[in-house]
């Protein structure tokens, strides 16, 4: 295995258990993003994943806030969570 895919598998591991740990929400938004990671679309899935939890305006902890930014910097894509702080519970 080389080692973009292996980084890859990772992503699509820690995406889907960010998902199972995410505020519940639409069955047809987890769907959507299951279904992109089926398809080796990790970033999208991500960015997906954070956007519904800002459009739906869904509470975090502080603990999951912290895990999707090191997933988002990790992945390079800061932007999907540059929106999340005023959702963040305590």
């Amino acid at each position: 295995m080389a080692w973009g895919q292996f980084l890859n598998v990772s992503y699509r591991a820690r995406v889907a258990a960010l998902l199972e740990d995410s505020p519940p929400t639409s069955e047809a938004v987890i769907t959507d993003v299951r279904h992109l990671l089926t398809h080796g679309e990790e970033a999208l899935a991500f960015d997906t994943m954070c956007s519904w939890i800002y459009e739906d305006a869904l509470p975090i902890t502080r603990q999951y806030r912290a895990n999707l930014v090191a997933m988002a910097d990790e992945m390079a894509t800061p932007r999907s969570v540059h929106r999340l702080d005023g959702l963040v519970i305590d």
